[in-house]
């Protein structure tokens, strides 16, 4: 059996993620402890009890939802020695992939991400972009509504997350352009995402160029498991690797469904979401029916994952 551990991104954080198992096991307790003491203030409680106002903003989000994927990782590794053959993550989650394969230092991680997501906040003015997920149409479909709407702005797909599920990003105007047009298109469902960042499109490219000089300090490592790339959805094992996609990754679309596809190919038959929430076990199960998938944030749910071996 070969499984691949996957950590979720930003959308999957609530007030009291990590509480529970943070009260019922030291190595969880101990990893957020571990964040705080790295940050110098007390993202443990942000998790625990919010406010959520605050747990929302990017820059706490990012490593809130990175500590709480830790933490998880850990309580797996110690509870139940689990092997895992790769990792992968979505958006901010490929961060979380990394520290798990041993290629990042978690408090490295931690001041990284923290750093990413107010360079993402600040790239773009509160106001000025804009995303919204598109159902129930193929990928060459919102290709082409992108391209209508763009008009000379920009709106591109940031999100390739399953069969029928893609997010497209960019300036507010350009996005609500390609919603009129696919809805008169008769594309069935189009939503505007409740985000102030346009993530994964050239408008990240400012944050991208801050993000760059912030990895150029990092020391890292070759992945001890193989990490698959968000911006390729292809395993990677190199150290010399790792910053550029890093950097790449921040304005380009996440390759979600490849992703999962092609550690499909590569043998992989169980999936472990590693973080809050169970959006990535609905994207993997859309995308193949044949997997099994397993979630888990709080005791009962970690409790079964225990006792099945995942």
């Amino acid at each position: 059996m070969k499984m691949a551990l996957i950590f979720p991104g930003q959308g999957s954080q609530y007030p009291g993620m990590g509480k529970e198992l943070a009260d019922n096991f030291t190595i969880v307790r101990q990893t957020y402890e571990e964040a705080d003491d790295s940050l110098g203030f007390a993202l443990s409680r942000l998790c625990f009890e919010g406010p959520e106002c605050d747990l929302q903003l990017t820059e706490n989000t990012q490593p809130a939802l990175l500590t709480t994927s830790i933490a998880f990782k850990r309580l797996l590794e110690t509870e139940t020695g689990l092997d895992f053959s790769y990792v992968a993550g979505h958006s901010l989650g490929e961060y979380s992939a990394l520290v798990a394969a041993g290629a990042l230092e978690f408090g490295d991680a931690l001041r990284i991400v923290r750093s990413r997501g107010r360079f993402m906040q600040e790239a773009v003015p509160v106001g000025t972009g804009a995303m919204a997920a598109v159902l129930g149409t193929d990928a060459d479909s919102v290709e082409e509504v992108c391209k209508e709407a763009a008009q000379g702005d920009t709106v591109v797909p940031a999100n390739y997350n399953c069969p029928g599920q893609i997010v497209i990003s960019g300036q507010a105007a350009a996005v609500n352009r390609a919603i009129e047009i696919a809805k008169a298109r008769g594309i069935r469902k189009v939503l505007l995402l409740p985000v102030s960042v346009p993530s994964h499109c050239a408008l990240m490219a400012s944050a991208g160029e801050r993000l760059s000089a912030v990895l150029e300090n990092i020391t890292m490592k070759d992945p001890q498991v193989p990490v698959i790339s968000n911006v390729e959805a292809k395993p990677y094992t190199e150290a010399g690797r790792i910053k550029s996609l890093l950097v790449a990754q921040i304005s380009s679309p996440v390759l979600w469904e490849s992703s999962v596809k092609e550690m499909v190919s590569l043998g992989v038959t169980h999936f472990v979401e590693t973080g809050p929430g169970k959006v990535l076990s609905g994207l993997v199960k859309k995308i193949d029916k044949g997997v099994v998938t397993r979630n888990f944030d709080n005791l009962a749910g970690f409790k079964a994952v225990e006792g099945e071996g995942a």
